[in-house]
């Protein structure tokens, strides 16, 4: 039988369970997969049996391969015993094979099967596509024709599969690969990932406003101003221009990441705190959203590409790829009608910070009377409530108090909130050491449904159309803002 529970101490999932990770020796798997689960085992939090096959196309001896695993892996020294790590290798093995290979396949399900047997039970079976975009197709082909995408006969088992962003390159390729998942999987097995629901200061806002109620009846038009969603790196492309290139800035991190911090703002109150609800208020969200007409796109969005850019390895000369944009979106609903979000994103700026700002209405009105009195009661400035995602993880509230002394003026001051300062701030999971459980477990809140991968590109599409209409501006590396 198994067995799920949120402790934090305890298994989650008893039930035998293989973990297989096309791509094994990609620079995904080796930062982020490999950590999370190492980090998952040190807290015995995988199963008491489980196993991990890499799958890619150099060819490894077993000594080989553990050898590279242990040499390559991103941990920090003395992050984990190396008791624990020698025993996480032990549960490691290898499956050389090409991505298009029918007879690879055939080798794996062979290898499961071995594995099923020695056990003596049907495992669960997740399988995690750390390879590029354009080579979903294949494998999940591949999967289906070995029948690997099936359970177990007897129930006994399941099988997930884990699909990393970019979901397509516009509304026909997403919907083109959504429909092939949904001939070889049910929804409930889909799991695509989009590892920015999964930052703990992300899902903080969720609890902010909802076992809050100071400030769910301002959560509206009448009291917003605007809600500004900022994404800023300090760091320019570093070396990966091919890859960059033919994606840019707006597929990269505008299209998933940013819409979806979107969503978690402007989002109702859900019905309940279950994936279905949540997931359905987030697509609401996002399927309010106003497309931008070619005649509104010059007003509305603005591109850019830093200074050097094209001299970056890989990088054409003649590219015109943006690493910076700024969008101003609309939702259409009662809630949000008039309110501007500003979703601004770019490389090689003044600093690295992720942040969301909500800009409450200064109430004119109320200030008027104040001056009618002679006393300078109100600046002329906004109460401001930010969500910093990351770094310095937490929030501030910017309010203002009366000046010490004889008179009567204000100043401002601002209430923080910050994740270190929280004795268990250690503890918190890393993004993808979450998202893994969360797929053990079956729970699909921090994952994007259909509905909302459609919605997002229902809105970024036309933009992309008319992408090449919008002068590209030049900024200078290190700029504060783009004008």
């Amino acid at each position: 039988m198994e067995v799920s529970t949120h402790s934090a101490s305890t298994p989650f999932a008893l039930h035998p369970t293989i973990f297989v990770i096309f791509g094994i020796t990609g620079d995904l798997a080796r930062t982020k997969l490999l950590p999370a689960l190492l980090a998952l085992y040190s807290k015995k939090l995988l199963p008491p049996r489980f196993s991990i096959i890499g799958f890619s196309r150099r060819a490894f001896t077993r000594e080989d391969f553990r050898d590279f695993i242990r040499e390559k892996m991103d941990v920090r020294p003395g992050e984990f015993k190396e008791e624990d790590i020698k025993h996480f290798l032990d549960h490691m093995s290898y499956e050389q094979g090409f991505f298009d290979s029918a007879l690879a396949y055939t080798r794996l399900t062979e290898r499961l099967k071995t594995i099923d047997d020695r056990w003596g039970q049907c495992s669960n079976k997740l399988f995690h596509l750390s390879v590029p975009p354009n080579l979903y197709e294949g494998i999940l082909q591949n999967l289906a024709a070995s029948k690997l995408t099936l359970p177990c006969d007897d129930k006994s088992g399941w099988t997930r599969v884990l699909i990393e962003k970019p979901f397509g390159n516009d509304i026909e390729t997403a919907r083109s690969l959504d429909k092939l998942l949904g001939q070889l999987f049910d929804e409930k097995q889909i799991f695509r990932i989009d590892h920015y629901l999964a930052k703990e200061a992300l899902q903080n806002i969720i609890a902010f406003r909802f076992t809050n109620p100071m400030f769910e009846p301002m959560w509206q038009s009448e009291h917003i101003d605007k809600v500004h969603i900022k994404m800023h790196e300090k760091a320019g492309i570093e070396g990966r221009g091919a890859f960059y290139d033919p994606i840019g800035a707006l597929r990269d991190v505008g299209q998933n990441h940013m819409l979806q911090m979107l969503a978690l703002i402007a989002m109702d109150m859900p019905a309940s705190f279950s994936s279905d609800d949540i997931r359905s208020e987030r697509a609401a969200i996002l399927s309010a959203l106003k497309k931008i007409a070619p005649r509104g796109l010059k007003e509305n969005v603005t591109k850019g590409q830093y200074k050097g850019y094209i001299s970056e390895p890989g990088v054409p000369l003649q590219s015109k790829t943006e690493t910076y944009f700024r969008i101003r979106a609309e939702v259409d609903a009662p809630r949000w009608r008039g309110v501007p979000f500003y979703l601004e994103s770019g490389k090689a700026l003044a600093e690295s910070r992720v942040e969301i700002s909500i800009y409450f209405k200064s109430g004119k009105k109320k200030s008027a009377k104040w001056r009618s009195t002679k006393k300078k009661i109100v600046p002329e400035d906004q109460n401001i409530l930010t969500f910093r995602i990351q770094p310095d993880e937490g929030i501030k509230i910017k309010f203002f108090v009366k000046t010490p002394g004889h008179g009567f003026n204000v100043e401002p001051k601002t209430l923080k909130f910050k994740y270190a300062d929280v004795p268990s701030f250690d503890v918190i999971p890393d993004d993808y050491e979450r998202l893994i459980r969360d797929a053990f477990i079956g729970d699909q809140t921090l994952f994007a449904s259909t509905d909302e991968i459609m919605a997002s590109w229902r809105f970024v599409t036309p933009i992309l159309e008319n992408w090449k209409s919008l002068p590209l501006k030049i900024y200078e590396q290190g700029a504060k803002e783009v004008e």
